[in-house]
């Protein structure tokens, strides 16, 4: 019997593309399968052939349901996974609307490249189809919150709130008196709507993100000041205000600070726009879902607003018409597709304009361009002016910061061995791993992209060997 192994297939060296192969006892156990965003040399990689048969893997723990988590799970079907995902019922709610997605945005990428001849390839294809996402759908398993699971035989898999988004987990597995710990997306202290995150058990070896291990967030006095003064002023100029927002979690949280801002007199009353089919999805997923919201929040929270909600691409496309004064929520995050594209496309030029950002934007999209200052930014193969003011709101980030990170890994009873720090920066992932190491005490390394470590116990020597 060979020791178990584990397998670095993503986020490490870069903060996308989740993928943690466990081959125990002959089998093959993924944690994550999401896709890599951002720079070009690891958006090809979701090209590149997978480092194992798809056939072969026997199946797969699902932290969470966002893309960069979960949207390579088609792909690997289109090349014969058959086993069975695993994920809390939230996040399969919430997978079936990323993928959908995502196989939509696949075909339509592949039909804009060949209708716009900017592909190298001469019939460029897409990366899965929405064939291949029906095909997925079905191999979801629901999970019981805390409740370990029997995997394959050969491990026991358990789901633990982390509060990043509505069924985020972070998965603890146990491979025979060995354990490991896959800290998928940890959430800060107090998620603005949802319940708090929980404590999972220690492990032998944990894998912790490190998205923001290298920086606090900010405690201002008054919440969402930029934001709110932002608003004002451009709706006093005539302007419309876009929030490219992720679909899943940042919708809502942003509708939330709307909600409150306007109960406080902070912004004005103007007609405030969720555009996109899957962002009024995943809103309707957190309607449904009160037992995850936080004991004080009510769907009213997030929805007590002037809110028009455009599903058809028709109303988005007259939405594009108007010109009042209004305030624009459109997926994605990182402003590498979807209909906030056509907002950009129309509004930049114009200096009455105003984006506002709200998450993390990675190195090479054009959210990372626009909050670094760019001039212009490409859109649907043309270059558009960037005029329109830029704010960045720091605040709305559920992703937690360095000492919020440090204080989940403290928590953990009994200390790891070794802690991993993956889906980080290099410099972040460096820097937090020093800090791991002078703060809890233990082994801190940032992996390389295809290491294998053992899972064995290191040996121990005894005096007379």
């Amino acid at each position: 019997m060979t020791d178990p192994t584990l397998t670095f297939l993503g986020a490490v060296g870069t903060v996308t593309g989740s993928k943690y192969l466990l081959s125990v006892d002959g089998k093959q156990i993924l944690v994550d399968s999401g896709m890599f965003q951002g720079e070009k040399k690891w958006r090809l990689k979701n090209r590149e052939e997978f480092p194992i048969d798809p056939a072969t893997i026997d199946a797969i723990l699902l932290t969470h349901a966002h893309a960069d988590h979960s949207s390579y799970l088609p792909a690997l079907v289109k090349h014969g996974f058959r086993g069975p995902i695993y994920a809390t019922g939230a996040s399969i709610r919430l997978a079936e609307i990323v993928l959908r997605d995502s196989g939509k945005l696949q075909e339509q990428a592949a039909e804009d490249a060949s209708r716009g001849g900017w592909s190298k390839h001469e019939q460029p294809e897409p990366l899965y189809d929405t064939s291949d996402v029906e095909a997925t759908l079905p191999l979801f398993r629901a999970v019981e919150w805390e409740t370990n699971i029997d995997v394959e035989g050969v491990a026991w898999a358990r789901w633990v709130r982390t509060a990043h988004i509505l069924g985020s987990a972070c998965i603890h597995v146990e491979v025979g008196p060995r354990s490991v710990l896959f800290s998928g997306d940890l959430g800060r202290h107090d998620h603005p709507i949802l319940r708090d995150r929980a404590t999972p058990p220690g492990a032998d070896i944990v894998l912790c993100e490190s998205t923001y291990g290298d920086r606090e967030h900010p405690e201002p006095e008054e919440a969402h000041a930029d934001l709110a003064e932002a608003i004002r002023q451009t709706i006093a100029r005539g302007g419309q205000v876009v929030i490219p927002a992720f679909a899943i979690d940042r919708t809502e949280t942003v509708l939330h600070a709307l909600v409150r801002m306007r109960r406080e007199d902070r912004i004005p009353d103007v007609p405030v726009v969720v555009d996109g089919p899957m962002s009024l999805a995943a809103l309707d997923v957190y309607r449904d879902e009160p037992d995850e919201l936080d004991h004080d929040i009510t769907v009213a929270d997030f929805t007590d607003l002037n809110l028009i909600e455009t599903r058809e691409a028709r109303d988005s496309r007259k939405l594009n018409r108007r010109r009042d004064p209004m305030i624009i929520i459109s997926s994605s995050g990182m402003l590498e597709g979807g209909r906030v594209l056509y907002h950009l496309e129309r509004l930049l030029p114009d200096p009455r304009n105003t984006v506002i950002l709200t998450g993390y934007q990675a190195e090479g999209t054009r959210g990372r361009a626009l909050e670094d200052g760019a001039r212009n930014v490409k859109i649907n193969g043309r270059y558009v002016p960037v005029k329109a003011q830029i704010v960045r709101d720091r605040e709305f980030s559920v992703h937690g910061d360095r000492s919020d990170l440090l204080d989940w890994l403290g928590e953990l009873v009994p200390k790891p061995e070794v802690v991993f720090v993956v889906h980080g920066e290099p410099k972040v992932a460096a820097s937090f791993a020093h800090d791991i190491e002078e703060t809890i005490g233990c082994a801190a390394v940032v992996p390389r992209f295809g290491e294998v470590v053992s899972l064995a116990a290191p040996t121990v020597f005894d005096d007379e060997t």
